[in-house]
């Protein structure tokens, strides 16, 4: 539900203006010429402007595809983002908690500590406290075990995200080529070549690759961090897992 409506509410901030834009096209040309300096014309555009400009000249056919790919892709970042962040666990005061509770009231005290706190490091010191009556040899398998079916959850979405970077600018190029056949075809009508026919073509032709290769861009970013961010949470989790199993060592010893 989350993607969902992360998903509608930039279609609505990105689709929105630039097909309001595009439908107002021909009505702005059909009006009649008013003589303004070029100057102020370029002051006055905003960059969202030029942007629904560029959008219009690469053909919205051609470039609307690349723009579902920078859609959904965003979309599962920020998700991810706001997911991995949510799942961040203080892990030395949880351990502290873990073996307060271990001294005053056992593993069943230290179990109600992880079960009510959230992350996945939380859940798997709860996988490994469940096996604690089986030895600490169990207690270390049930860790490795549980912790890669963590790791999975937190990898969920990156295959996506992959994907709409390498389709980005395939999308693009599919689009240059496309452009580049109907502007030969539009020589060959003409019979003349035109540097304002060639010119005029392959500009809208490569405006398709240049949106796919910002997308690619955009979404590298995004899939960049969230790796690193997963890295560092595994990490946590693998020195996290150490101490605990330490600490479950020691209860045992000691016999608190």
């Amino acid at each position: 539900m989350r993607k969902l409506i992360a998903l509608f509410m930039l279609a609505g901030i990105l689709f929105v203006p630039v097909f309001a834009n595009a439908q107002d096209a021909p009505a702005a040309s059909s009006s009649s010429p008013t003589v303004v300096d070029d100057e102020i014309v370029a002051e006055e555009q905003s960059f969202h402007q030029v942007i629904k400009e560029k959008f219009i000249e690469g053909d919205p056919i051609y470039m609307t595809p690349v723009l579902i790919c920078l859609i959904l892709g965003l979309a599962i970042a920020l998700e991810r983002i706001v997911t991995l962040n949510l799942s961040t666990t203080n892990t030395k005061k949880l351990i502290n908690k873990i073996e307060d509770a271990l001294s005053s009231g056992g593993i069943e005290a230290a179990k109600d500590v992880t079960r009510n706190t959230k992350g996945p490091v939380a859940s798997i010191f709860t996988q490994g406290l469940m096996r604690y009556s089986e030895g600490i040899e169990m207690v270390e398998k049930s860790i490795i075990a549980y912790g890669s079916v963590e790791m999975g959850r937190l990898e969920k979405g990156l295959v996506w995200i992959s994907l709409f970077i390498s389709l980005a600018p395939m999308l693009g190029f599919m689009g240059t080529v496309i452009g580049m056949i109907f502007a030969f075809d539009t020589i060959e009508a003409a019979g003349d070549i035109s540097p304002s026919i060639v010119a005029g073509g392959i500009k809208i032709a490569l405006l398709t690759t240049v949106a796919g290769l910002i997308v690619a861009i955009i979404l590298q970013l995004f899939y960049n961090y969230l790796v690193a961010k997963i890295d560092s949470l595994v990490n946590d989790m693998e020195d996290a897992s150490i101490s605990l199993v330490d600490v479950l060592v020691k209860h045992k010893l000691t016999g608190k």
